[in-house]
């Protein structure tokens, strides 16, 4: 099929990507020229395993290309997704300004029918309103339908998701625009719910508002675990073996981050207090979340006293491993809040530090985890990268000024590391 992405960001290039490898022919489109450029040269500006080598290949073989002309895009084809950004206003709404501009756009450079896809994560009802946009300002009055299918791309494995999702979800309103979506999505042979396009907008929050939850009430008995002595890695196998909860996302630690979970919960919330429900779970979720950051700074103080000029080591900047995102990262909130107090941060990532040095100030980052380690008073483990978990134990001993290690990701054999010498807290291990 012909089809048109509209925003090149992080889903709107997977998407892309993704579906001229499966043959289609694909218009990436963004606003951003200079972005544009460099995904004509085949650079990538994310870091996504594979996604460089794929838009490379797919640029090569001349099944994806890039522009900065919706009109291109528009008049090119027959689909065209909406991949645009929706961040959050200061009261959490979700900014739709970006969204009913791509409409008009749409709208205006119209030429024939065409299936218009809302991809980017939305509050319910936008659909409704995409569809009143076009209507209000196409010409010649063409034909269309909008398409509710949104996306459940982990930075970290979007391609794998794109290619196994769990589910593909179409919120239709016709049986053109059902047939169009199920042929498109056909050859990767996956499960496909079709529902109305409400719905569909729904399971989008709904989704990442319960693992949220799912993350937040394991976090919630880490600090059980530790008043009591308990372990909550146990606590977790023991509840995931249960199938009706399941093992996925019951992971303790500093809490969640990303482009996603803060900002889809809070809109959810919005779009409740909007309807005139009070979510209040959901707020107590994002509240267990923000509480949890100031838990793991306490564990430090706990075992360092004071604070103030000592040299704290923080490997991980990232929100998650495996990609370069620092939005909403919980390292951050921690970094800033070390630094406050008066401590020398000496920092690390494998992706993530270019990123960083743009806003983050007052560190001191460094080329690898030992030379972030040399003379530090504490060693803070934030991201669960493989190559933290692979570290030389003994040639760290050596390197810390005192061998102690905060682990705010559990990555770690609290009894391996004792027998190393190491003082280890972790999160929910039952050592306060």
């Amino acid at each position: 099929m012909n089809i048109s992405i509209i925003g090149s960001g992080y889903v709107g290039l997977v998407t892309g990507a993704c579906f001229a490898e499966l043959g289609n022919k694909v218009i990436c489109a963004d606003n951003d020229p200079r972005k544009i450029a460099y995904l004509k040269k085949g650079i990538v500006p994310i870091y996504e395993p594979g996604l460089e080598e794929m838009v490379k290949l797919n640029l090569k073989n001349k099944r994806l290309k890039f522009s900065s002309s919706i009109s291109l895009a528009v008049k090119s084809s027959e689909v065209i997704f909406i991949a645009v950004g929706t961040p959050a206003l200061e009261n959490g709404e979700a900014d739709l300004t970006g969204i009913e501009n791509v409409a008009r756009s749409i709208a205006l450079n119209m030429d024939g029918y065409r299936l218009i896809v809302e991809k980017s994560t939305v509050p319910v009802e936008t659909c409704a309103w995409v569809k009143k946009t076009i209507s209000t300002y196409v010409r010649k009055g063409h034909k269309f339908d909008v398409v509710s299918n949104p996306e459940f791309l982990r930075e970290g494995s979007a391609i794998n998701d794109f290619t196994h999702p769990d589910r593909i979800i179409l919120g239709v309103e016709s049986a053109k625009a059902k047939q169009i979506m199920t042929s498109l999505y056909q050859p990767l042979n996956r499960p496909i719910l079709v529902t109305n396009i409400k719905s569909a907008e729904l399971i989008k929050h709904a989704s990442n508002a319960f693992l949220a939850t799912k993350i937040s009430f394991i976090n919630a008995i880490s600090r059980i675990c530790d008043k009591v002595g308990a372990d909550v890695k146990e606590v977790a196998e023991g509840m995931g073996l249960d199938n009706r909860i399941g093992r996925h996302f019951l992971h303790a630690g500093i809490g969640y981050g990303g482009s996603c979970f803060p900002k889809d919960l809070e809109a959810f919330i919005n779009i409740a207090e909007k309807l005139g429900y009070d979510f209040g779970i959901l707020k107590a979720v994002r509240n267990t979340n923000e509480e949890q950051k100031k838990f793991v700074l306490q564990k430090i103080k706990d075992e360092l006293w004071v604070i103030k000029d000592k040299t704290i080591a923080v490997l991980g900047l990232s929100f998650k491993p495996n990609t370069d995102d620092l939005r909403n990262a919980p390292s951050i909130d921690l970094i800033k809040a070390l630094v406050q107090e008066g401590s020398k941060v000496k920092v690390y990532d494998p992706k993530a530090m270019g990123k960083a040095k743009d806003f983050l100030k007052d560190v001191i980052f460094c080329n690898d985890l030992y030379q972030a380690a040399k003379s530090a008073d504490c060693l803070v483990v934030v991201t669960e990268w493989n190559e933290f978990k692979e570290m030389d134990f003994t040639r760290l001993k050596k390197l810390l000024k005192r061998p102690l290690v905060i682990d705010a990701r559990n990555i770690y054999d609290p009894g391996l590391l004792k027998e190393k010498g190491f003082t280890y807290i972790g999160v929910g291990r039952g050592n306060g």
